[in-house]
């Protein structure tokens, strides 16, 4: 009887210590208004689309560049590459629903083909009928699913460590199709499983984000503790937690046709990759006729973050505006046609 009550006590000291390291874990929704304040510029509109608020950030003038995130991410993301864009065009980024300052959609409109829509009415609103359009990550998804339903609005395409390529099918040695589950990033992993996921709505510690920003960026040391900060707080954004859970539960519900993407192409990636493969940039590279292919050597899954001023310069470039040794002298454009 002893060692029962000896077990007993260990396993209510067990017990006892996950509830004490989960209430110190415990993190409360920030409310919208005391978000906003904090991560609003005076650049950010809120515009109103399909029944979402949607936070836009416009920059600069001229031609339309519209900029989408990555899954976990915002328009934020884009920092760096609006400041140096909008000098040649008018930069738009856009946190999707479920993400930033935007927050969750009622309606839970999260797939690939949903945020395609939204970005299709966002620009029928703000009446720009011809946009060049740059995605990372899951926004590369988008971006695709874009061009491909509206292959005559879009200019241009830049696909940034881009999903939603053509499906490769690994093979064990036995020759049977392999598992990608053991391949997907650990934060989707662990936002997918129902025991954890329902912990992570209210106890969401911020050393994940430290450790997601860690496996996505190729060199560690240029990590920010701002952006940290930016990433966990922006997820806590009350409604948000709740919209990404709902989201990878969602079907991603994309119809991309890869013959539609007849427009001028970049695809950029960071060698280092861990989150997609390098593979699915070559992929890309075969399925969508004339692009054009960049691989920075020693970075990672966000290279506009990691490293901006060599990655737009690249997309400049692209677009036609040369990147000048000597900034006196006048840039030189390429004409689109509207």
């Amino acid at each position: 009887m002893r060692w029962i009550k000896l077990l007993l006590k260990i396993c209510a000291g067990i017990l006892l210590s996950l509830v004490f390291f989960l209430l110190l874990l415990f993190r409360s929704d920030i409310p919208e208004e005391e978000i906003i304040q904090k991560y609003s510029t005076p650049e950010s509109h809120f515009i109103e689309v399909d029944g979402v608020k949607l936070h836009v950030r416009f920059m600069g003038e001229g031609i339309p560049i519209i900029l989408i995130h990555g899954s976990f991410s915002s328009l934020h993301t884009w920092d760096e590459w609006q400041r140096e864009l909008s000098p040649y065009f008018l930069t738009i980024s856009v946190d999707l629903p479920g993400h930033g300052l935007t927050g969750p959609d009622e309606l839970q409109r999260y797939s690939i083909m949903d945020y395609s829509q939204i970005i299709l009415r966002l620009a029928e609103k703000l009446n720009i009928p011809r946009f060049h359009l740059a995605g990372n990550s899951m926004g590369g998804a988008v971006a695709l699913q874009v061009a491909s339903t509206r292959p005559d609005q879009v200019l241009s395409l830049n696909l940034i460590d881009s999903s939603g390529a053509p499906q490769l099918s690994p093979r064990t040695l036995e020759g049977e199709p392999s598992s990608s589950s053991s391949g997907r990033p650990w934060i989707f992993q662990v936002a997918e499983n129902p025991i954890f996921s329902k912990v992570l709505l209210k106890c969401t510690p911020k050393f994940l984000f430290g450790m997601n920003l860690k496996q996505v960026y190729g060199d560690e040391s240029k990590i920010k503790q701002e952006a940290i900060d930016r990433y966990f707080e922006l997820m806590l954004r009350e409604g948000n937690r709740q919209a990404t859970l709902d989201r990878l539960k969602g079907p991603r519900n994309s119809n991309i046709d890869f013959e539609r993407l007849t427009m001028p192409t970049l695809i950029m990636w960071g060698k280092e990759d861990s989150w997609i493969s390098v593979a699915q940039a070559y992929a890309l590279e075969k399925a969508i006729p004339d692009s054009h292919l960049v691989i920075f050597d020693g970075v990672g899954h966000v290279p506009m973050e990691e490293i901006p001023t060599e990655s737009v310069s690249k997309y400049l470039s692209f677009l036609g505006v040369e990147v000048r040794r000597n900034y006196l002298d006048e840039p030189k454009f390429m004409t689109y046609d509207f």
